[in-house]
Order: structure tokens, then C-alpha cells, then sequence
């Protein structure tokens, strides 16, 4: 079962608006959703960590939209980088029947989070396949000069 809510988050944010808006329709279907905080736009700032040092920094702003839904009780809460209302607040439904105990789609979040994978490891094998290994070729260099100095 996804408790996580990172995880959740993340399968939520990178599925379809149309995969999580039926999710949310089930649930408005079975609940009465009440809306705490309407979807609006807001800024965000960005932090990153730079790499030699660790020290963490802000790169800049983006703009996110938030929402806070309860269902009996239960709070659910979405903020996703853009602007995209509808799918906000159907995250934030989402996330309040998880927290609720009341979310019947864990099926569906799976097989989204399955089929998220497969895409992105096809994705990678696209890269891989154009990568340069600077390794190699710097050990084919050497051979070539030699040619060079014989011919």
C-alpha cells in the first residue's frame, strides 16, 4: 500500500490530469469533499545544494498551485509546480482519502507508477545509446599517435 507521501506525490504529479481526475471522481462519488483552500497560484522559492560544498542555495522562484481538501475529517494537501487547478485539487482529494483510510485506488496508482517506470527506463535506454565514454576513446588515442609516427 503507498503511504509514502512522496512517493505519492511524485506518481500523482507525473500521471495524466485525466488518470487523476477519474481517482478523484470516485472518491466525489463515495465523499463530500470539503474545499479548505481553493487552488491559487503562489510562488515558491527553489533550493538546491551545490555539490562541492553541500551548502544548500535558492536557484529562484516558480510558480505553484496549492490546495487543502478535507474528507470527513481528514486533511489532503497538492502542490504542484505550474498552474494547473483541476489537477491540484484532485491531488489534494486524493491525498486527503489516503489520509482518511478511505482511498479504494491503490490498484490504479500502482500500475500509473509501473507504466511511469517502463517510460523512463525506455527513456534512458535513448540516452545511453548516444553517450560518449571519454574513457575508451582515451585509450584508443595512444594507438592512433602511433600510426601517426610510423607512417
Amino acid at each position: 500500500m503507498i503511504v509514502d507521501k512522496r512517493r505519492l506525490t511524485k506518481i500523482l504529479a507525473k500521471a495524466d490530469g485525466r488518470d487523476v481526475a477519474a481517482m478523484a471522481a470516485d472518491i466525489r462519488r463515495r465523499h463530500r469533499p470539503v474545499i479548505v483552500k481553493a487552488p491559487g497560484k503562489t510562488l515558491a522559492m527553489i533550493k538546491m545544494r551545490e555539490p562541492v560544498r553541500q551548502s544548500l542555495f535558492y536557484i529562484g522562484e516558480v510558480i505553484v498551485c496549492e490546495a487543502v481538501v478535507e474528507i470527513d475529517g481528514a486533511r489532503g494537501v497538492a502542490v504542484v509546480m505550474g498552474d494547473d487547478a483541476g489537477k491540484t485539487l484532485d491531488m489534494a482529494i486524493i491525498d486527503a482519502a489516503v489520509n482518511g483510510g478511505v482511498f479504494r485506488g491503490m490498484e490504479t496508482l500502482l500500475a500509473l507508477e509501473i507504466g511511469q517506470n517502463e517510460r523512463a527506463m525506455r527513456e534512458n535506454a535513448l540516452f545511453l545509446r548516444t553517450m560518449v565514454d571519454f574513457e575508451s576513446m582515451d585509450q584508443e588515442a595512444p594507438d592512433d599517435l602511433n600510426s601517426f609516427k610510423k607512417a
